[in-house]
């Protein structure tokens, strides 16, 4: 038997019971309208399966219908690809013909997402003499991940997970996403547990799930610190030791008042600041280095020298 299901087989067939059909569809639509560029009605989302009589079990990541906003309605089928695979070409078609068997009447849209390491080499077309096939691919590595952050949207933020970082640290990158996405959802954590529900399907495409892990660990210790439980026992237990507890509070409002005026320093002189030089000054806690670098801010010629040595 050949089965598509409206899911991605990396993750979701192994957490079937708490991955929620509406975050598949969420994602089919995120990709659809950042990725693909796709004019779509975004509450137009249908999931699919078919089977067709097949030897072998083999799925199609996912599959769903849509709608375009002048009403047209079409099939949208994704892949996500972490490897160069000479037999795409060949797997596209037989997706196709199996979706075309299953639904004839309407059109198919398909493409590859790349998201390897290694450059892309595969082919988006086979072809023989008389016919032609194809289907569009994406490489992730010319998708700009800063450009996905900056749109201030949680449906971009889970999209550039699967970007390819360019270097940077991954576990800051992936913190950088979660407690973007978090901010942003703070006043509804049912939403925000479902949208990280979605980071981690497709985390698994790039094997960085223990990234999201200690991501997911620091937004826990953050919301547990802001619980009136624990700002209570903070209270009581600070009650014999308040000269302490005065010191520990100067040195945050120390270096949050550093951390401000490098960022509107650098705001002034440089209108914007790139995501991961801000992820990187919001997590420097040393009052040394933050002085070193409000000096910093001062003088150099673009904000991407900040940390320079």
């Amino acid at each position: 038997m050949i089965a598509f299901k409206q899911c991605f087989k990396y993750k979701v067939m192994a957490k079937k019971d708490i991955i929620s059909k509406q975050s598949i569809k969420r994602i089919a639509v995120d990709i659809a309208i950042h990725l693909l560029k796709l004019d779509i009605d975004p509450n137009e989302v249908e999931l699919l399966a078919t089977e067709q009589e097949r030897v072998e079990d083999r799925r199609a990541d996912l599959v769903v219908k849509l709608k375009l906003k002048n009403n047209q309605a079409f099939i949208l089928h994704i892949e996500i690809q972490s490897s160069n695979d000479y037999k795409m070409p060949l797997r596209m078609m037989r997706y196709y013909t199996d979706i075309a068997l299953a639904y004839p009447k309407l059109p198919i849209k398909q493409y590859v997402i790349y998201i390897g390491q290694q450059p892309l080499k595969m082919n988006g077309f086979v072809q023989e003499l008389g016919w032609k096939y194809c289907y569009q691919l994406i490489d992730m590595k010319d998708v700009d991940c800063e450009t996905l952050i900056a749109r201030n949207n949680p449906d971009a933020l889970v999209l550039a997970i699967l970007c390819d970082f360019k270097g940077h640290n991954e576990q800051e990158m992936v913190n950088h996403i979660v407690l973007g996405l978090h901010e942003l959802l703070k006043d509804d954590p049912k939403q925000f547990r479902e949208y990280l529900s979605m980071i981690d399907i497709l985390a698994e495409n790039r094997n960085l799930q223990p990234h999201i892990e200690k991501a997911s660990e620091m937004i826990t210790q953050i919301t547990v610190e802001k619980s009136g439980l624990y700002q209570l026992g903070k209270k009581r237990g600070e009650k014999g030791g308040e000269q302490r507890g005065e010191k520990r509070g100067e040195k945050r409002g120390i270096i949050s008042t550093l951390q401000k005026s490098i960022i509107n320093i650098l705001t002034t002189r440089f209108q914007q600041i790139p995501v991961l030089i801000n992820t990187k000054l919001l997590a420097t806690k040393n009052i040394n280095t933050l002085n070193k670098l409000l000096i910093t801010a001062i003088n150099i010629d673009k904000p991407e020298s900040l940390f320079d040595e």
